[in-house]
């Protein structure tokens, strides 16, 4: 099962798409000062933009990436907005057949900008059709079968593409390098998310105080997609349980409820944690074994949970397998036995690589 195709709706830390973001377009920034975070790469496409309006072209193709919910979708829209240009919307899956992608191409204006969400996924043959527009403006198209076939150049509009996708390392190289401007939207940091979560508040009629924004700001894992359902769901305790106004004692009612705690854990993250110290003895434990133990899905373990336990320091990936650190111990409040220190079975350079660069020394090797 892929992780696109991966559904919890309960899930408040699932930061793809649910039925929990049904009004996420409304609260979309249109404007770069209603766009908070992201400084360096807000500052750049401001320049790029500028640059191709004086020029009067259309801008670079644009491509942004990182994890689900960090506002990729909203960037693309902010462009188009301040390029002055209609803005188009599709996914990758949705685009089958090069014919999908040829009608789309050819119903563009001049300086549109086209946005394919989930680019990674689009169909090799598409993608194929993808790379002259991409270039030259044209699309390379077969007419007839058999030996009276023949191949016809037909001009399109200049337009921007701008991909967006979770995961760069799946995009071939050939497309990948057509893009003339990449860039990485990172976690935000918790003074982006709480101005995020004001304006939000304000747009949503929702009362929340200053003390409230901090506590909720600091275990929303970065993401402005899990702060966003947080504040919706501690709107309904506010105005069940208190008098309307999110205040932090309403937050801590909310969040204890929700189960997150202090550093934006859930349920489920102790829950692997845990298990690897109850079964595994802290690990190292591969990801199916851990998996199978959990009930989770592998792809979930791998793409949902496991990234957040890294940045907060409390799991590492090493080539045989994954591995609490003695912060994870202390965090569940569970003595860290000293006889794990040098007796892991892996020596301290593995604990500090990767699998990405595990893989890149193993090639460099060969």
């Amino acid at each position: 099962m892929a992780f696109e195709d991966y559904e919890d709706n309960g899930n408040i830390f699932n930061s793809s798409v649910t039925d929990l973001d049904k009004d996420e377009a409304t609260l979309r920034p249109v404007l770069w000062d209603e766009f908070y975070g992201q400084k360096t790469v807000k500052d750049n496409l401001k320049v790029y933009i500028e640059a191709a309006r004086k020029r009067g072209d259309p801008l670079d193709h644009v491509l942004l990436y990182g994890p689900p919910g960090l506002g990729k979708t909203t960037l693309a829209g902010i462009i188009a907005n301040e390029l002055g240009v209609d803005f188009r919307i599709t996914t990758g899956p949705a685009i089958e057949k090069p014919g999908d992608l040829a009608a789309i191409l050819t119903n563009l204006n001049e300086r549109d900008v086209l946005f394919i969400d989930e680019i990674h996924r689009m169909n090799r043959s598409v993608e194929e059709i993808l790379y002259p527009a991409m270039e030259d403006f044209g699309l390379d198209i077969i007419i007839g079968k058999g030996p009276s076939a023949r191949s016809i150049r037909l001009d399109i509009p200049k337009f921007t593409l701008i991909g967006a996708t979770t995961r760069a390392g799946l995009l071939t190289g050939p497309l990948r390098d057509r893009f003339g401007v990449i860039n990485r939207l990172d976690l935000y940091e918790p003074k982006d998310l709480k101005d995020i979560l004001r304006r939000d508040a304000m747009i949503l009629k929702i009362g929340i105080d200053e003390d409230a924004l901090d506590l909720v700001s600091g275990r929303a894992r970065g993401t402005p997609r899990i702060a966003i359902r947080i504040l919706k769901r501690l709107r309904d305790f506010a105005q069940v349980k208190g008098s309307g106004v999110i205040d932090v004692h309403i937050a801590e009612i909310g969040l204890k409820a929700l189960d997150i705690d202090m550093k934006g854990l859930d349920a489920i993250d102790r829950r692997i944690m845990r298990c690897m110290i109850d079964a595994y003895n802290g690990g190292p434990v591969g990801l199916e074994t851990l998996a199978a133990s959990t009930g989770e899905d592998p792809v979930t373990i791998e793409d949902i949970y496991e990234p957040y336990l890294m940045q907060c320091g409390f799991l590492t990936k090493t080539p045989r397998g994954r591995v609490l650190t003695r912060s994870a111990w202390e965090h569940l409040g569970i003595v860290y036995p000293e006889s794990l220190n040098g007796n892991t079975g892996i020596s301290n350079r593995e604990q500090q690589m990767t699998m990405d660069d595990f893989n890149k020394d193993r090639k460099e090797n060969e």
